[in-house]
């Protein structure tokens, strides 16, 4: 798919509503159609590419949902975008323009995992496939429940100003991020014993690098910092920041 137009349009239709938060949900619609062009044109075993496919399509729609609902129909545009617009000023179109279209590139890179794993030789379905599948069922499924809860703690007026620590957050600080790290080493396994195999570990590498270096993880701690101050600091000395792990009583959960 050509994405490079379809950013262009998005980043046209963000300049009206004001909402540059569609550039995630471009991502999203883009990786999942991305996904079934390679199931029907790529290369490899029908059932896998099948498989392969299925999977990116069932992720990227149900992150775009997620998304739309939560961060952009009727809602107000997203932290991280307010401060870049603030801070580019003048010139904050122009770089917007660019950004949407850098998800375009986002898009062709993280989908290279997809299609090295439908290009691989070996008779379809075997034990690799099955228990990539089961990884990226376990991973959906956890970010999925991390979501609804974090949601539903927004959404009751007396947590306002809280840290939500219920559910599958009294374990991680982020256990969004995790599960999304988690679903991309799906497509390692099924994609073992393919051509060029090593190049599906882009998807977990790239990403768990972008969660924790770069959007994720640092600007969301710093948010919550600012809004919530001791109640996030006492959060951070006894939860995980990443990896889901039991809660301390005492002491510092930063290294985990």
């Amino acid at each position: 798919m050509c994405l490079i137009p379809i950013m262009a349009g998005l980043w046209a239709i963000q300049r009206e509503v004001s909402n540059a938060s569609i550039a995630d949900l471009g991502f999203c619609l883009g990786f999942a159609g991305t996904a079934v062009a390679y199931g029907v044109l790529a290369p490899g075993d029908p059932m896998r590419r099948a498989l392969v496919s299925a999977m990116g399509l069932v992720y990227g729609l149900r992150l775009a949902v997620h998304l739309f609902v939560n961060r952009i129909y009727k809602q107000p545009e997203d932290a991280r975008y307010r401060i870049l617009r603030r801070a580019w000023g003048e010139r904050a179109q122009r770089n917007l323009f660019w950004y949407f279209q850098s998800q375009a590139l986002a898009v062709a890179v993280f989908s290279l995992p997809l299609l090295v794993a439908m290009a691989n030789p070996s008779p379809a379905p075997n034990v690799w496939d099955l228990l990539g599948f089961l990884l990226w069922a376990f991973a959906v499924i956890g970010e999925t429940l991390a979501d609804i809860q974090l949601q539903r703690f927004r959404a009751d007026p007396a947590n306002r100003g809280r840290v939500c620590q219920h559910g599958l957050w009294r374990y991680s600080r982020h256990p969004n991020y995790f599960f999304e790290s988690l679903q991309w080493w799906a497509y390692v396994l099924v994609g073992i014993g393919a051509p060029h195999w090593w190049m599906t570990l882009i998807g977990p590498v790239l990403m768990t690098w972008a969660l924790l270096k770069v959007s994720g993880v640092p600007f969301n701690e710093a948010q919550a910092l600012a809004s919530r101050g001791e109640l996030y600091r006492q959060y951070q000395r006894t939860t995980s920041r990443f990896l889901p792990w039991f809660p301390k009583r005492n002491g510092s959960a930063e290294q985990e």
